[in-house]
């Protein structure tokens, strides 16, 4: 079943995915709470990545300010709990419409006037930081001085209202990554999946098949919007604060995209890998900045990390890995 979920042909595959859920699902219970805080937010991240991927990934779309869409969706749910006291899993809902909305002003603006490349990542960044200088200004959610969600629970796990312990903020992360990597697979099976994939490669070919282009990518960006918004929603009753300068900060945009990027741009994997390996790197490197006071470590390594995997590895650790435990190899090949 979960090889024929994620694609991937024959035995190895299936005991490697087996054992590796095996080993998430115990996890909380053979670690401390500080390992199972990184392990959260790798799966956070994991999640995140998965849902930028679809943009990138599959259709390839460069968005370098997908933060505005975790902020959105963290202060829209935030924001309806602390007035109005709508629980989360209502609130996700605007929070995720609003955050396709916005998603879908960019890609009209960007397919309609034929923005691509790089001056569509542009186009991004411009949105991100005018959503950033509205919520500075926007005193209704705390402005510059963010907005805090009462923490009133910790000892009862609440789905409802997202209250309570780490174990459950942990598992709920698991579910929403497994979630967005049976989405990615399912859609990659589908037509849209294919439709993506041309554009992906030669746009114009595409095209000349009879492939709407417009209605395809803006279907990739709404639904990358949406789904990265949900992220918002989790890190909002999560971290319970929100600062503008902190969610909508580019450097939130980039710590998400690296995911995909070092484990494997486009692959199902890749992203659940790449948030593996930067998030617990991101902890020790945080830790010896404030040791030895190595101010910028964290940003050298990342560079570091993104040169080397460009350089040495172009597709990503996925596929490496992959081909070196025969993970890619068709069933029945002998080997």
């Amino acid at each position: 079943m979960i090889g024929r979920l994620l694609g991937e042909a024959g035995t190895r595959a299936r005991i490697a995915l087996g054992l590796a859920a095996l080993v998430l699902l115990a996890a909380p219970a053979m670690v401390d709470d500080y390992l199972l805080t990184v392990l959260t937010q790798s799966l956070f991240f994991a999640y995140l990545g998965q849902s930028w991927n679809v943009m990138m990934g599959f259709a390839g779309l460069l968005s370098l300010g997908h933060a505005m869409f975790v902020g959105l969706g963290a202060y829209v749910a935030g924001a309806l709990f602390v007035h109005f006291g709508l629980p989360p899993v209502i609130g996700l809902f605007p929070a995720m419409a609003l955050a396709a909305l916005v998603g879908a002003a960019i890609g009209f603006l960007g397919f309609r006037f034929s923005i691509q490349g790089v001056y569509f990542a542009l186009l991004t960044i411009a949105f991100a930081e005018f959503i950033r200088i509205l919520f500075d200004h926007f005193t209704w959610v705390g402005g510059s001085s963010g907005l805090f969600i009462p923490v009133d629970n910790r000892t009862v796990n609440d789905l409802v209202h997202l209250r309570g312990t780490p174990e459950m903020f942990y598992y709920l992360a698991l579910g929403l990554s497994v979630a967005a990597l049976a989405l990615s697979r399912l859609l990659l099976a589908g037509r849209l999946g294919h439709r993506w994939l041309a554009i992906r490669e030669d746009q114009e070919a595409a095209q000349a098949l009879g492939i709407d282009v417009f209605r395809a990518k803006m279907a990739a960006v709404v639904l990358s919007a949406a789904m990265t918004s949900l992220g918002g929603v989790f890190y909002a009753f999560y971290f319970n604060n929100m600062f503008p300068e902190q969610i909508f900060n580019i450097n939130l945009s980039i710590e998400l995209l690296l995911g995909p990027i070092i484990g494997g741009l486009g692959t199902l994997i890749g992203p659940i890998l790449g948030a593996f390996v930067l998030t617990p790197l991101s902890e020790l490197l945080s830790a010896l900045t404030e040791r030895h006071a190595l101010i910028g470590i964290k940003h050298f390594v990342y560079g570091l990390c993104v040169v080397l995997i460009v350089v040495f590895l172009p597709g990503g650790l996925w596929p490496w890995i992959a081909r070196r435990l025969g993970l890619d190899r068709p069933p029945g090949d002998g080997t």
